[in-house]
């Protein structure tokens, strides 16, 4: 029997109504003759008793230890995936829950941000072969000494990819509230529409300048073991996001190269600093400025560097770090708070002259100033002031027909 593995978000199964949908889409594959291996996020999100947020609340975080911050942080997860269990028995469905460490999942000891080292399945390969559908809790692992560790915020995504490697599944589907991936956050374009397919890499960039569908890692996962990827929607039955290579996708006729557009899908993200450092030209100070950064665990991001200036932007939540190097290294610098970092994505764009200028032209059509760009093969990035953020959106997305 070929396996699949799903996994499912928070909304998917924060109320009855919903498991029962989770239910039914667990159930349809297990008929169709599929060994099921289930996923779960913990339930709901943050005004939910059981969710991750909540579960924070619980504690003072500053007076509690990594080890034991990811201990309770581990049972959303758990209390979800029992409850889940208890939905597909009072359906006439034997399940099976496991907890990360109970599925082989072994990780580093890196508390709070652990990285998979291996997995050992062999416990849900024999449930199995027993005609068990088997949960198991995302979000989670454990080192070879048998601590609990946790993958980080969305790290679901990446329980169900590597344990999709670890059982050969046939594809991995994630499930969440939303039709696919869409072109934009449909909750700011309207005319926003589900894609039918997607390369990794554009996934990856996607997910990495700002998309919540998927975590980049998960897509990272799947690139580098072919593992094919299905997002879809748990309350309706519409066929989702494909994601595979884009070489598999145009050989298996999904997707035509010439039809293609220049740009696939926008995103955003926002809390982003623009850093200006004016630079003595006669002493430059870069090298130890970027170790002092990166001792820090401080990432930058579109980066300009010019003989007599250094630019760059961070994260809101860096802000305290960065400006104390700067202070002590008494560098003259400037701050341009409240960015958003604008991402125009598509493997198509390559070698395609006047992208950015039709990108440029847009937004200065909307009265939107740009305060930076930059650009790789596949992505155009721009950084706007975050009150522009919905109407820049909007202009890009009209500006290359993406409703269409």
């Amino acid at each position: 029997m070929k396996t699949i593995v799903q996994k499912y978000g928070g909304t998917s199964l924060a109320t009855k109504e919903s498991r029962e949908k989770v239910v039914s889409k667990i159930i349809e594959k297990h008929k169709k003759g599929y060994n099921v291996v289930v996923v779960v996020s913990a339930i709901g999100r943050k005004e939910n008793p059981y969710s991750t947020d909540s579960l924070i609340d619980l504690i003072n975080k500053n007076s509690i230890s990594k080890r034991e911050l990811d201990m309770i942080l581990s049972c959303g997860e758990i209390i979800s995936a029992v409850v889940l269990s208890n939905a597909l028995s009072e359906n006439g469905y034997k399940s099976i829950v496991y907890t990360g460490y109970q599925a082989g999942i072994k990780t580093n000891k890196d508390f709070g941000k652990a990285k998979i080292i291996e997995i050992e399945p062999n416990k849900i390969r024999e449930s199995l072969k027993n005609n068990y559908i088997v949960i198991v809790a995302g979000f989670q692992g454990a080192t070879k000494e048998g601590e609990i560790t946790t993958l980080g915020r969305g790290g679901s995504d990446i329980s169900a990819v590597a344990l999709g490697k670890a059982l050969d599944s046939k594809w991995v589907e994630i499930y969440s509230d939303v039709d696919g991936i869409m072109t934009a956050d449909p909750n700011i374009v309207p005319n926003a529409r589900s894609l039918e397919t997607m390369g990794y890499s554009e996934v990856y960039q996607l997910a990495e300048d700002g998309a919540k569908i998927i975590h980049p890692k998960a897509v990272e996962i799947a690139q580098k073991y072919n593992i094919p990827i299905k997002i879809k929607n748990t309350f309706s039955d519409k066929q989702g996001t494909t994601i595979e290579s884009t070489e598999t996708l145009i050989l298996n006729g999904k997707k035509n190269f010439e039809n293609e557009k220049v740009i696939t899908a926008i995103t955003y993200k926002k809390d982003r600093i623009q850093v200006i450092i004016y630079m003595d030209t006669e002493e430059d100070n870069t090298e130890k400025l970027m170790e002092e950064l990166t001792s820090n665990n401080i990432s930058i991001d579109l980066i300009n560097f010019f003989i007599d200036k250094k630019i760059f932007t961070i994260d809101k939540e860096d802000l305290k770090v960065v400006e104390s190097i700067l202070k002590k290294g008494k560098y003259n610098y400037k701050l341009i708070k409240n960015c958003c970092k604008l991402s125009a994505i598509g493997y198509k764009m390559q070698g395609i002259p006047g992208v950015m200028a039709r990108i440029v032209k847009a937004l200065s059509k909307k009265g939107i100033k740009i305060l930076q760009t930059s650009d790789s093969h596949s992505t155009i990035w721009c950084l706007i002031e975050e009150k522009d953020t919905n109407k820049a959106l909007t202009a890009l997305h009209e500006e290359f027909k993406l409703y269409k």
